[in-house]
């Protein structure tokens, strides 16, 4: 059996001890509190009143009474009755001159009294006290296994390495550049200490989910043949006060005994969030943030260990993470390029069977603005739909199916809809596309159609086939118009709205929001950043300007619906010829689509 087979076994055997002797536990408990109900509930039968045992002595019933020395607890004989029964008393004195005076006048009772019995008392006080125990001692077992559990999975030579090196990442030439002097570092500290170069103690990968801070954090230490301890910020946040900062203090202990290796954080924001001075959980955040500090403060010069941590959200973290000495360096992770996403393409196309007319430039060209884990995730969807649709391989329609499976949604050929409903999200969708068309800056339209995906009764794709990393003011008015188009056409067409166009709407509204607020592209209020100030700041913009703003992004929205209904008014012709065509065939491709305006 390998090494790694007998840690594991050990690991499990380790679980299904603690499981079994938790369930005992629960067990125990369980068989002790039914024996304390049904004893209680036998006792409750065989209880006399204290009332009734005065009737019963005043009637001359009681044969037998049987008590101990300073107990008021008393058994007693009743005529006529087989069982004794229990009485408490509680005046012994006073209850035993009546049981006298009852001997005296001719009753014959037979009492017995009997010494203090000290040890027929512990079984009783062990079983009452034993449940409370028992929790108590569950309680400090789930408290240690909480805080003194191993955590982070640990890849290294003993146990598992990474296996992801450099070329395994693609799309990210600038960013592995740099990644290089971090393995340098680690290989070949003393080649920098020499120099008088301070080996940098964090580096922070942040950019969009899905962009491959993961990925190539795991290439560094698969680079630099290095333990690489990874762990979740998640896993630090626990119910028990203390403990997230005791496993931020454990962690690093074991990367100083590992060292030189790396320690790899993901999603940092969850305990690296900017402290406040506020109770309750958030105050467990801030010890764990503080410990966290502490610790890479406390890295020495001859200790190499490189912190590694991954966020999307890198405008939550508290200001001390970043400063130098802590995450001294910050690489952005970028959403790749044509050149990058045709690598990434190519690296998991790999284990594919891809028919010969597959061209992976043109996918690559199609799929502006996806993430290396979208695109992984569009040819995985292409393999699964080739194989339900039994090809031998994956034809160029499987992945055209993929991408819109997982932008729109799985397209949903039994939803019967009334032919009002039809007819409705023919115009709106043509709305859309007829818009566009006369729009400089909107791309091209790609495909129409009106049969559901996903939640949307229809849909029209565009074209995403140029890398844009900036937007212009004109461009994004055009694109609040082209998105107020299906509702303008449902409001032309059919002089009534419907709930079709919230979607768009939404988006419509947060775009419009940005450019007053985010992007200071309003002329009235200026280049100015409102967005996320508090109360206090926006004071100094002058009273009423929450008003304002309003008013801005309202006359945005306003503006670009007129302007959607004056070009359907211009282009009725074509609106009415795509959105019957849509009615006939429900999709329209790019080509027949370019037809309509040839003519």
């Amino acid at each position: 059996m390998k090494k790694d087979d007998k840690k594991n076994n050990k690991k499990q055997n380790k679980k299904l001890l603690i499981t079994l002797i938790i369930i005992l536990i629960i067990l125990l408990v369980g068989v002790i509190t039914i024996f304390i109900v049904k004893n209680n509930e036998k006792e409750e039968k065989n209880t006399l009143a204290y009332t009734d045992l005065i009737k019963e002595l005043s009637y001359g019933n009681i044969e037998k009474i049987e008590m101990k020395t300073g107990s008021t607890t008393l058994k007693v004989k009743v005529k006529n009755e087989e069982e004794e029964k229990t009485a408490i008393v509680p005046d012994i004195e006073s209850f035993m001159t009546l049981v006298q005076a009852k001997v005296e006048q001719g009753n014959e009772i037979e009492l017995i009294q009997k010494p203090k019995d000290i040890l027929s008392q512990i079984p009783g006080t062990i079983i009452s006290f034993l449940p409370t125990a028992i929790m108590l001692a569950l309680f400090v077992m789930i408290f240690k296994m909480q805080g003194l559990g191993e955590k982070g999975k640990v890849y290294d030579d003993t146990e598992r390495k990474t296996k992801v090196k450099f070329e395994d990442v693609a799309g990210l030439d600038e960013e592995k550049e740099e990644m290089i002097e971090i393995v340098d570092f680690l290989k070949r500290p003393e080649k920098f200490t020499k120099m008088g170069a301070r080996v940098p103690k964090g580096v922070l990968l942040y950019g969009k989910p899905g962009t491959g801070k993961t990925l190539i954090a795991k290439a560094i230490a698969g680079e630099a043949n290095v333990p690489f301890i990874s762990m979740s910020g998640s896993e630090f946040i626990e119910m028990f006060a203390g403990l997230g900062a005791s496993r931020v203090r454990k962690l690093f202990e074991k990367a100083r005994k590992l060292a030189p290796c790396i320690v790899f954080i993901d999603e940092i924001d969850a305990i690296g969030s900017r402290r406040t001075s506020n109770s309750g959980a958030e105050t467990e955040n801030n010890q764990t943030l503080n410990q966290l500090l502490v610790e890479m403060d406390g890295f020495g010069s001859e200790e190499t260990i490189i912190v590694l941590a991954a966020t999307n959200r890198p405008e939550m973290l508290d200001k001390a993470l970043l400063r130098p000495g802590r995450f001294d360096r910050r690489i952005t992770i970028p959403i790749p390029d044509l050149k990058g996403r045709l690598e990434i393409l190519k690296i998991h196309s790999k284990d594919k069977k891809l028919a010969d007319d597959v061209n992976l430039e043109s996918i690559a060209e199609d799929t502006a603005g996806f993430t290396g884990a979208e695109l992984e995730n569009i040819l995985n969807e292409a393999a699964i739909i080739a194989t339900k649709n039994r090809n031998t391989h994956i034809e160029n329609t499987d992945i055209e199916e993929a991408v819109k499976k997982v932008t729109v949604g799985l397209e949903k050929h039994t939803r019967t809809y009334s032919d009002k409903d039809k007819r409705l999200t023919a115009y709106h969708e043509a709305g859309h596309a007829v818009v566009s068309r006369y729009l400089p800056t909107q791309t091209n339209v790609k495909e129409i159609s009106i049969i559901p995906r996903g939640v949307a009764g229809g849909y029209t794709m565009y074209k995403s086939d140029e890398d844009k990393y900036y937007i212009s003011k004109t461009e994004m008015e055009e694109k609040l118009i082209a998105l107020l188009g299906g509702r303008a056409a449902e409001k032309l067409v059919l002089d009534d709205i419907s709930t079709g166009a919230s979607n768009d709407i939404e988006v419509a509204t947060g775009i419009a929001r940005d450019m007053v607020t985010k992007y200071g592209m309003s002329d009235n209020l200026g280049p100015i950043d409102f967005q996320g100030k508090e109360p206090y700041e926006m004071q100094m913009f002058g009273e009423n300007i929450g008003d304002k703003i309003g008013l801005e992004v309202k006359t945005l929205i306003d503006t670009a619906y007129k302007n959607a209904i004056e070009l359907l008014k211009q282009h009725r012709d074509k609106l009415d010829l795509i959105a019957e065509t849509l009615l006939q065939k429900e999709k329209i491709k790019e080509e027949d689509f370019n037809r309509f305006f040839e003519e």
